[in-house]
This record gives structure tokens, C-alpha cells and sequence, in this order.
């Protein structure tokens, strides 16, 4: 006979109800009395809130895009007045632009083009980076506004505009845009985009190294293969971003754009476009490393062929990872200014060792709460791996702030140098809460090491017995008490299976309840949730380092302007020429003077001395300013005359600063005439 038992009810532990499922309180929780919230959940959502505090600080601090090419000069200046029309409008920049049509406009005081309207002409010459455009002839007299767009050599775009004036100031109607390219809620967008890509590829290259060169059996951890792949997914879809935003990011600022044809293959035959569909072409490779890495090298149990399958992951990862690092080292500030043949391998290196030391962090940071498997030895073989990276970073980042600063005063009076010094002072911080960690992987050990923690080892097991005991009593009941319509062959089986996940339920109390008894282990996971905020704020400054002028390129920049419209320093402009004209009274001596003797507008004053010393009248006198370096002249002066021996002029316009050739022509008699000429540094 068969016995019978009462049907159980269900109890704390999980037994199972008359239906076969678990009650709602029989389902583990991870630690008792706390909220299951709390853990890996609650440290992700600190992590993210975090980054987006800092992100959305800097941000809003930022502005738009800082240009890394910057205006160094023009001819003509800013604010200069010529007396006749030039033929064409020069640009000067401290580094290489891309320029397109449109890029230069000259526009005239109605708002109407003033120039041919065709694509600028590259003038550059050496190290000199200069473009020019055509002026249309017979320009009227007014103020001209001179209006410009490029992208720099480290992808970021650029603009700006200025005016001169031919003849006289005039009123303009010229409305300039009020916001710069860049800008606006595209620039945000794309601005965002940045971060969330150094994050992708950060937790996609530091996770994978975490798992091949740490932690080979995390390659089964579900929670390892989650973080290694969300990194894929993150770098991919902000990569796709970067590549649709990037036409409207450098031209019209308006998000329609993004699906704009033409303007996507512009963006495609560009430098940073064809850096972004590099990186995209390798991440098909990643995905590759990936289904490897998870499929058959996590199920690989040989240890020869296995460690084969590492060497070969490793050869081919690296290079995947070297390039997809390589894509940001050809498109921004590595690739441009002094030593980038240079520059770039070292940038790569750079971010290579940030992945492995952040993105193993955080690897670290998700065994030590989602996977209490994790060995004492996986921590300690990437203690060695950070003081590695950390070993580059310091070689590569010490040359990298040279290159990009290049002296103090730059370092404290630019935005670069400045961001540049906080970051500094992030990583001295986290080296000093590595500090501790490093203290508790020394302590760390495999086994559990407090009583409470075998007494809760001993409980669930015994827990895990009487729940066995009950639910095997309940099969065989069941046997005898199914519902009706309802076979012992199709009960038998659910039990099973509810059995089984009772089982698994308890055994994974168990381990966390023995590692969350583990001080040691406890102490680690705090240490490096720690380490993994303050990296979180160091990447969202470093991000934003790559979006800023680098301080060298700006005091440059600052340098050449000054010196371009620095106003003269010796005041007014005295000077004194003999002169024959060769017929009777022809000798005598000119005096000038320019006051104040700078660019802009001036007054002239001309006397004429006798070889008696006195005041000479002369039938005509003429004067004309030259400036042979800029090809600017002769621009004609007629003076007026106010009394015996003496002329003046008013409003004499002097465009620009230099080295300024003064012609004064004398006529002494119907046949006797002379041209005598000085040359002057004015303004």
C-alpha cells in the first residue's frame, strides 16, 4: 500500500502551494533584513547617477565645442579701413582646417555676397595654414563683414567673422548667427555621445581582458558576458550616432539633417567620417571576439587547447582593441600639431591602458557583487594588471600634457590646463583609494573565514535537508492527492522541477551568505566601488579634455593676434626729409608728423622749411603711404594748407600695423619736381 500524507502548506522556506509554485515568501533574499535592492543594484544605480551629475555639470559648463584650429590672422584686420577695394580676403589659422564652398562669405552692407562664391583658395605656404577668396570688382565704399566656417584637424568645427571697411565705416545689415557651430542641442547630443563611446569601449576592452587575462572562468559568468556585451551594444549604437549627428553637429545645427544623403556622404569622405566607419567595420570584428570568447573558449576544458584558444584571443583581441583606439588617436588631438607621427601611437597606448585599469575596475567591481565564485587569484592578477596600466598612463600622459600645454602659464590660464590639473588630482585619488584595496586583496583568501559564516553554511544546509525531506514526503503525496483531470505522471514532474529550483535557490543563499561573512571580501567590494566612482567623474573630465583647445594651440592663437593688433608703442611719428628739386630755391627740408601714429584713423601735419630755415610755400605738394610687405598702397593723402609753409591733413586712414613706406612728392617751379621717401614703423 501506498501511504499518505497530509498535504504540507506552504512555509517560509519555499514549500511548495496546491498549485506547484513557490509562495512569494519562500523566494530567497540575499541578505536577511535588508531590501533586495540593495547590492550590485544599488551600486550600478549610484555609478550612473554619478556619471550623469558629473557629465551633465561639465557639460552645461562647456558650452559649445572649443575650436582646436583658431584665426590667427586676416588681411584685411579686423576693424581695418582701406582706401580701395582688395582683390581678395586672406585668412590665416594656426593649424589645418577643411574648408568646402561657403566656408569663407564676404558680405556687404545690404547682406549680399561680395565674393565669387567659389571654394577658397589655399594659400598655405610651409607651416603657414592661410585661405583666401575673391572679392567681385567695383565694390562700393562701406563696412564688409567677413564670415567663416571649417572644421579643424582634430574634427571639431570652427567658426567666427569680423568686418573692414573700404573707404569709411558704414552701418551693416549683416545678421550674424547668434549661436556657434557646434552648439545647441545637436552639439549636446553629440557631446553626450562622446562620453557614452569612451565608456563602451572601456567596459568592451576592459571587461574582455578582465575575463581572458584574470579571470578565464568568468568567461561562463553570465554577469561578466552581460557587462563585456552591453559594452559592444554601447560603443556600437554611439558610434551610429556620432556618424548621423556629425552633419548636422558641423553645419546647420538641426537634427533633420542627420538623415540628410548628400550630407552623410560629405561627412564620409571626411577624416573623423572615416574614422567612425572604421570603427564600425572593427567592431564586427569585436562581435566576432565576443561569440569566441563566450561560446567556445568558455566551453573549452583541455588545458593545452585552452590555453592556445588564450593566445590567440589575446593576439587577436589586441589588435581589434588597438584599432578601435586608433580611431580616436587619427581623428583628434594626436593627429594634429607638433610630433603626431609620434602622438598617435602613444595616444593608442594611452587609451588602452585606460580600459584595462577603468574597465577591469569595473569588472571587478561586478564579480565581487553578481559572482561570489570569484578566486583570490583573479583579484590579485589584476592588481598587477592596474599597476601596470597605471605605469603607462603616467609615461603616456606626462608626454601628452607636454605636447598638449607645453608651459605653466598655459597650464594655469587656459580652460585645457585647468581641466588637465583636476584630472590629475582625480587619479592621485584614486591611486590613493587603489591604495587600499590593494591592502584587502593581500588579506583576501578563498575560504570562509568568521564563524558566523559556517554557522549560516550549517543552517542552510540543514534548511535545505528538512525542505528536501518535505518536498520528497509531498511527491509521494502527490501521487494520491492530484487535482482533478490531473495524473501522478503529471505531477511527479513539476515537483521535480520545483525541487531542483529550491535547491538552487539555497545553495546560492548559502555562497552569499558565507561572502557576505567574508571581512576581508566585504572591506574589497567597498574599496572598489569607491575606486569605480571616482573613475567614473575622472572619465567624464577626460572626455571633455578631448573636446577643449589644448592650452599650447590657445596662448599660440592669443600670441598671434596680440602681435597682429598690438597698437604701436611710440606714439606719434616725427620725421624730417631734405629735398632738391634742382631749379632756384629748390632746397629745402619736410617735416611730418602722424599722430597718433597708429592703424585706424590718424592726423597728418606737413611743414615746409626753406634753406633759410624759414616757412616755404611750394606751387604743389603730395603724400602717399605705402606698405610694401602686405602689398597695401600707395594709398594718396591731399593735404590741405593752412598757412605759409604748412599742410594738414584729417581721418587719414592706416589700415593695418607695419612697416609703412611715407612718399612725399615736391614741385618747386612749372618744371622742377621731386619724390623723396622714409620708411616708418607705424602702429
Amino acid at each position: 500500500m501506498t501511504a499518505t500524507a497530509p498535504r504540507p502548506r506552504p512555509s517560509r522556506t519555499g514549500q511548495p502551494s496546491r498549485t506547484g509554485r513557490p509562495s512569494p515568501a519562500g523566494r530567497p533574499s540575499p541578505i536577511r533584513g535588508r531590501s533586495p535592492i540593495r547590492g550590485p543594484f544599488a551600486a550600478v544605480a549610484l555609478l550612473a547617477a554619478l556619471f550623469s551629475l558629473v557629465s551633465g555639470l561639465l557639460l552645461a559648463g562647456a558650452g559649445p565645442a572649443a575650436a582646436h584650429a583658431a584665426l590667427t590672422g586676416s588681411d584685411p584686420q579686423d576693424g581695418a579701413v582701406v582706401a580701395t577695394a582688395p582683390k581678395e580676403v586672406t585668412l590665416t589659422f594656426s593649424e589645418a582646417i577643411a574648408v568646402g564652398d561657403g566656408s569663407i562669405r564676404v558680405l556687404d552692407p545690404s547682406s549680399k555676397r561680395a565674393d565669387t562664391g567659389v571654394e577658397p583658395k589655399d594659400l598655405s605656404d610651409g607651416s603657414t595654414v592661410r585661405y583666401g577668396v575673391e572679392l567681385l570688382p567695383g565694390l562700393p565704399d562701406g563696412t564688409y563683414t567677413v564670415a567663416w566656417q571649417a572644421i579643424s584637424a582634430d574634427s571639431h568645427p570652427i567658426s567666427g567673422a569680423f568686418t573692414f571697411s573700404i573707404g569709411a565705416p558704414s552701418e551693416t545689415t549683416v545678421a550674424l548667427p547668434s549661436e556657434e557651430v557646434g552648439g545647441g542641442a545637436v552639439g549636446t547630443v553629440y557631446g553626450i555621445a562622446r562620453y557614452i563611446a569612451y565608456a563602451g569601449f572601456i567596459l568592451l576592452v576592459g571587461g574582455a581582458a578582465f575575463v581572458l587575462g584574470c579571470w578565464p572562468r568568468g568567461a561562463t559568468a553570465r554577469p561578466m558576458q552581460r557587462l563585456v556585451v552591453r559594452g559592444w551594444i554601447t560603443l556600437t549604437a554611439a558610434t551610429l550616432a556620432m556618424l548621423l549627428l556629425r552633419n548636422p553637429y558641423t553645419g546647420s545645427g538641426k537634427f533633420a539633417d542627420a538623415f540628410d544623403l548628400d550630407g552623410l556622404q560629405a561627412v564620409l569622405d571626411t577624416k573623423p567620417g572615416a574614422a567612425l566607419v572604421s570603427r564600425l567595420l572593427l567592431l564586427g570584428a569585436a562581435a566576432l571576439f565576443i561569440a569566441v570568447l563566450f561560446g567556445t573558449y568558455a566551453r573549452r576544458e583541455d588545458a593545452v587547447e585552452k590555453r592556445d584558444l588564450t593566445f590567440g584571443l589575446a593576439v587577436g583581441g589586441g589588435v581589434v582593441a588597438a584599432g578601435i583606439a586608433a580611431t580616436w588617436a587619427m581623428s583628434e588631438h594626436a593627429s594634429t600639431g607638433i610630433q603626431a607621427g609620434i602622438a598617435m601611437p602613444v595616444d593608442v597606448l594611452h587609451l588602452l591602458a585606460v580600459a584595462a585599469w577603468l574597465g577591469g575596475l569595473v569588472s571587478l567591481l561586478v564579480a565581487l557583487y553578481r559572482t561570489p565564485d570569484i578566486g583570490s587569484e583573479a583579484v590579485r592578477r589584476f592588481s598587477r594588471v592596474a599597476f601596470g596600466s597605471v605605469l603607462v598612463l603616467a609615461a603616456t600622459g606626462i608626454y601628452q600634457s607636454w605636447r598638449q600645454v607645453g608651459s605653466w602659464s598655459a597650464l594655469t590660464g587656459t580652460r585645457y590646463g585647468q581641466l588637465l590639473i583636476v584630472k590629475v588630482a582625480l587619479i592621485a585619488l584614486l591611486l590613493a583609494v587603489a591604495w587600499f584595496s590593494r591592502r584587502w586583496t593581500g588579506r583576501l583568501t578563498d575560504a570562509p573565514v568568521s564563524a558566523g559564516a559556517s554557522e549560516a553554511s550549517v543552517a542552510s544546509e540543514a534548511s535545505a535537508s528538512s525542505v528536501t525531506s518535505q518536498a520528497s514526503g509531498a511527491s509521494v503525496a502527490s501521487e494520491g492527492a492530484a487535482e482533478p483531470g490531473e495524473t501522478a505522471d503529471d505531477v511527479a514532474p513539476e515537483r521535480a522541477a520545483q525541487l531542483a529550483r529550491q535547491r538552487a535557490a539555497l545553495t546560492a543563499t548559502k555562497k552569499k551568505r558565507i561572502r557576505d561573512a567574508d571581512a576581508e571580501r566585504s572591506g574589497l567590494r567597498r574599496s572598489v566601488l569607491a575606486e569605480a566612482a571616482v573613475a567614473v567623474v575622472l572619465l567624464a573630465v577626460t572626455t571633455l579634455l578631448t573636446s577643449t583647445e589644448p592650452g599650447r594651440t590657445e596662448e599660440e592663437a592669443k600670441g598671434a593676434s596680440a602681435a597682429a593688433t598690438a597698437p604701436a608703442a611710440s606714439g606719434p611719428v616725427n620725421l624730417s626729409m631734405p629735398f632738391d628739386t634742382g631749379g632756384q630755391n629748390g632746397k629745402g627740408t619736410v617735416r611730418i608728423d602722424i599722430d597718433p601714429g597708429r592703424s585706424g584713423a590718424n592726423e597728418l601735419h606737413v611743414w615746409i622749411d626753406g634753406s633759410d630755415g624759414k616757412p616755404m610755400d611750394v606751387p604743389e605738394l603730395k603724400v602717399a603711404l605705402t606698405l610694401e610687405a602686405q602689398e597695401i598702397g600707395p594709398l594718396p593723402v591731399a593735404p590741405d594748407r593752412l598757412a605759409e609753409g604748412h599742410w594738414s591733413a584729417s581721418n587719414v586712414q592706416i589700415p593695418m600695423a607695419g612697416e609703412w613706406k611715407v612718399d612725399v612728392t615736391v614741385r618747386t617751379s612749372d618744371i622742377d619736381q621731386v619724390t623723396i621717401d622714409k620708411t616708418v614703423k607705424i602702429g
